[in-house]
């Protein structure tokens, strides 16, 4: 009976340092899997959780979008499942940013921010471009600010849609989002960012999310704005440090294509592309005077 006593005692003791050890060298194992070399140096660097991809970024993952589960039941397990499959999205949504074509900043006030001769010619080679790209608009959606409105008037004489799609939009007119890293020292507009910011922010979660269950195929969507908007949506989407806008420019007329998946990744295609006007076009900052071209 001792015997079997100290067996039984040996044998507890055997599986219990077993499975500790088997917990160990798993938690180890995948520590060591969250680890990234860098592969310009020797040392080991953990993951940031700055730089970890947040799935849920637009709060449209099925699981957010359901009424959680009250109980373990069968049945409500089976309501639960059928409620996810419900919110789950299969359509690749578009969006296309256009900035606005050079203008004349001449007076205080956004009425006499006309487009330049440029301005308008760069906006029609940006509608022939669109046009080419033989794409069926669902939305289109135009800053209230001048210059964004008569580049929309030219570009859209160019390419086909439905003038019931067109939405103008005072979320995303120009401004300044949040204070830029490295800082600009000439350049310190503290007043703007808490004006401007939750404003551009409200645009960027407006149009920026990715499809709606409903929605079968792709779709897509034109926005015509600004330079430091479309930069700013451009960090927020990549889920780059937002305030790295400054860090690029965008030419005027420029195109801007990102393209948000069903699982909720985003990609970009093109970031500021102007390949398609004559370099004589290419501008991206106000011209102190403008002269026919």
């Amino acid at each position: 009976m001792v015997v079997w006593i100290r067996m039984r005692n040996i044998t507890t003791l055997a599986v219990g340092t077993a499975a500790g050890l088997f917990a160990y060298y798993y938690q180890h194992f995948q520590k060591k899997q969250s680890v990234v070399n860098n592969s310009w140096t020797n040392s080991n660097v953990q993951l940031s959780e700055t730089a970890l991809w947040n799935v849920d970024w637009d709060c449209r993952e099925p699981h957010s979008l359901v009424r959680p589960l009250k109980n373990e039941t069968p049945q409500e397990q089976n309501r639960y499942n059928i409620d996810l499959e419900s919110m789950r999205t299969t359509a690749t949504r578009h969006i296309i940013l256009v900035r606005h074509g050079e203008y004349l900043d001449t007076g205080e006030k956004d009425v006499t921010h006309h487009l330049t001769d440029r301005g308008k010619k760069q906006s029609k080679y940006t509608g022939k471009r669109l046009k080419e790209l033989d794409i069926k608009w669902e939305k289109i959606v135009v800053s209230t600010m001048t210059r964004a409105q008569e580049t929309a008037d030219v570009l859209l004489k160019e390419i086909d849609y439905n003038p019931k799609v067109i939405k103008h939009c005072s979320f995303i007119r120009e401004g300044a989002p949040i204070p830029p890293q490295p800082p600009v020292g000439h350049w310190r507009p503290e007043k703007s960012f808490y004006r401007d910011g939750a404003r551009i922010e409200a645009g960027f979660r407006k149009y920026f999310h990715r499809a709606y269950p409903s929605e079968k195929g792709e779709t897509y969507t034109l926005i015509v704005g600004h330079g430091n908007v479309i930069r700013y949506f451009v960090c927020r989407a990549l889920q780059f440090p937002a305030e790295a806008w400054l860090r690029m420019n965008i030419n005027h007329g420029s195109i801007t294509w990102l393209t948000i998946n069903p699982s909720g990744n985003v990609s970009i295609r093109y970031l500021g592309d102007t390949g398609f006007m004559p370099p004589k076009y290419l501008t991206n900052r106000i011209p102190r005077e403008t002269k026919s071209v």
